[in-house]
């Protein structure tokens, strides 16, 4: 399989010589997104790339900036930043916030399908930056778990308004087709025709998805998927999963009926709603119908409101028809009839009488009920039933966090915790997590860093690799990554040498006070480094190379014991441990070391000793000569005439040298 590092010409390119691209991250219809590295700012962000084959289609191009327009008009930690926009030569790019993390389609794959607790904790953040954009008039209709994105510290993040538009402009017709089939709005598949309910469709099948592990309508082709969205209602998910809970089934039913008018206006009347639903989940309040929501909440068209009061309002006004029916039958009919208007116009002037009382209790109840809606609108609104979120809080001194959350009206309080990344005194975390909307009032339990917690760690020295490991660990500490491997010929093949703390190399093989986030690193023995002297070279340089050792050549000596071409002496190229991978340098032999006998002949004995003698050669005399004392002869001018070994040959140094004498001549 072929890189992708070797393929794509955007990696390590610098774009608009700010931009360095490092890596990429993922690749959809329109566009590329790479991890990259701000120079200016010396931070990570997510570089958004559009194609270059659409480079030159002014509709993506429009739609491609209109992404950071949307986006830039929001500023809510549940969506994701949009920092920068631009054009480097031919090629359009976004600069967004950089999220390291997985998205909810990830987690779906993995999973299969959620708790309702997971799935209401997810869609409460996606509902809250969902309907920051609807409250900024911006619809962004390709809602789906891909553009979900769940941070690895927590975070919820709503991304990818490349097909976002304005409210007032996304209700028109003869649009494109756009967004994912999967999660189109029936209006949107038949009109064209896209609201802030679309949106809300698209979260009720996201909901379905996420508690049964499968989309509510399957077909082999897209206009199979387009035709049942069209033509057929979202069933219960409880029909898939039991377990999901009727207040759930209720909530998924409205958000993807197929009448727009029916589902809720925005999202944040949905968010509204699933807050409800999860009190109601957790037995906080008594189940309730959601169609109380519809008529509490109408859309600009709906009228049920006046429905709903029409029960109230006939209560109120009395029926004039008995009193006012009068009947002509004849005189005596008249004369009843008469009586009977007199009758009836004393009755209609009691009840107007009645009505008029019954107006002032009317008017007095309609202040008190505006009354209440102003007061209630107020406490929801401004006062303390409002909702704020809880800002990001990790790393912050204990005192910044609480002056961070007293400025939204938030309490906090704190919570002593040990931490390995968190300096002390900073906070580690926040309960509820960033980005959570809860009332005003509301308290935040800060985790504050108490730093590494104190830990005594066991001698190390001279267990097994394994055996190390784990009471590295049963102390709650960390192994280094790496492993070092020392030849040693004191401490057996496999067990442990040394251990040093990585943060300061600070010997502890004898083990002693630690903290539970500390890393030791440790240095494990191969046994000693195989001894090759005396072994020819490529013996040797065999053995070495089998123990993972490099040879190098050294000196090439003479040597008396050490026959030639054999191994003299080794060493290591470096001081200091022999490692594998390290050089061992080979002294060779030149073999035993040969010297010239000088000619002596002609020399008397003692000259001929002397000279072989100062030659390194040891020297025999003979004792007699012709049967006699050698001394007999002395004052004859004995001489040498021959020596053994020959005169002019090569020989060891001690080599002994017999002399032949004879009579000078």
């Amino acid at each position: 399989m072929t890189n992708a590092s070797q393929t794509d010409p955007l990696l390590g390119r610098l774009i608009d010589g700010r931009y360095q691209v490092r890596s990429r991250i993922a690749r959809g219809g329109m566009a590329t997104v790479y991890l990259a590295t701000d120079l200016r700012l010396e931070r990570r962000v997510a570089l958004k790339v559009m194609h270059s084959h659409l480079a030159d289609d002014t509709n993506f191009k429009t739609r491609f900036v209109q992404e950071a327009r949307s986006t830039a008009r929001l500023a809510h930690p549940n969506v994701v930043n949009v920092f920068d926009q631009g054009q480097d030569d031919d090629m359009a790019y976004l600069v967004m916030e950089y999220l390291p993390g997985i998205t909810l389609r990830d987690l779906l794959r993995d999973y299969g399908k959620l708790t309702p607790e997971q799935t209401i904790d997810i869609m409460e953040s996606v509902l809250a930056g969902l309907a920051a954009a609807h409250r900024a008039g911006i619809v962004h209709r390709d809602l789906k778990p891909e553009n979900v994105l769940l941070a690895d510290d927590g975070r919820i993040k709503l991304g990818d308004f490349g097909l976002a538009r304005a409210a007032a402009n996304a209700t028109g017709t003869g649009q494109a087709l756009l967004g994912t089939i999967a999660y189109l709005s029936p209006e949107l598949v038949t009109r064209g025709i896209a609201d802030t309910r679309s949106d809300i469709y698209a979260i009720g099948i996201m909901i379905y998805e996420m508690l049964t592990g499968e989309q509510p309508f399957q077909g082999e082709q897209p206009m199979q998927i387009a035709y049942q969205h069209a033509n057929d209602s979202v069933p219960k998910p409880s029909l898939k999963n039991p377990l999901v809970p009727p207040q759930l089934d209720d909530l998924v039913l409205w958000a993807t009926s197929r009448d727009p008018e029916e589902r809720p206006a925005d999202a944040r009347a949905l968010l509204e709603k699933l807050y409800e639903v999860e009190r109601t989940i957790h037995g906080a309040q008594p189940d309730g119908e959601l169609d109380a929501t519809r008529v509490i909440s109408p859309t600009a068209n709906d009228t049920q409101a006046t429905t709903v009061l029409a029960p109230a309002a006939a209560a109120l006004v009395p029926s004039y028809a008995a009193a006012a029916t009068t009947q002509f039958a004849g005189p005596a009919a008249q004369v009843r009839s008469e009586a009977t208007a007199t009758d009836a116009v004393g009755k209609l002037a009691s009840v107007s009488r009645h009505r008029r009382s019954r107006g002032w209790w009317l008017f007095a109840a309609l202040m008190l009920v505006a009354g209440l809606a102003s007061g209630t609108g107020w406490y929801f609104g401004a006062g303390p039933g409002a909702l704020v979120a809880v800002p990001s809080l990790r790393e912050k001194t204990a005192q910044d966090a609480a002056s961070a959350l007293q400025n939204v009206d938030l309490v906090a309080k704190q919570s002593p915790v040990y931490s390995c990344e968190v300096p002390e005194g900073h906070v580690a975390g926040a309960r509820p997590s960033a980005g959570r909307l809860v009332h005003k009032g509301s308290t935040v339990t800060l985790d504050v860093s108490r730093g590494h917690q104190p830990n005594t760690i066991p001698p190390l020295g001279g267990l097994s690799l394994e055996a190390a490991k784990q009471a590295i660990t049963g102390a709650k500490s960390l192994v280094g990554t790496t492993v070092d491997n020392q030849f040693s010929s004191k401490v057996a093949n496999g067990a442990v040498i040394s251990a040093t703390k990585a943060t300061d190399d600070q010997d502890i093989t004898g083990g002693g006070a630690f903290t539970q986030c500390d890393t030791v690193n440790l240095v494990v023995s191969v046994g000693p480094v195989p001894d090759v002297v005396g072994k020819p070279l490529a013996e040797a340089q065999a053995e070495l190379a089998k123990a993972k050792l490099s040879f190098g050549q050294g000196q090439q000596k003479y040597d008396d014991n050490v026959p030639k071409g054999s191994v003299i002496a080794q060493a290591p190229a470096n001081s200091g441990p022999v490692r594998p991978g390290d050089t061992i340098l080979l002294d060779v032999s030149n073999g035993p070391q040969l010297f010239n006998v000088p000619d002596v002949t002609g020399m008397t004995p003692a000259d001929a000793k002397q000279a072989l003698e100062k030659a390194g050669f040891t020297v025999t005399v003979p004792d007699t000569f012709s049967g006699l004392p050698i001394g007999v002869f002395a004052d004859g001018m004995i001489v040498v005439s021959k020596e053994t070994p020959d005169a002019n040959s090569k020989q060891r140094k001690g080599t002994n040298i017999s002399l032949t004498l004879g009579l000078k001549g």
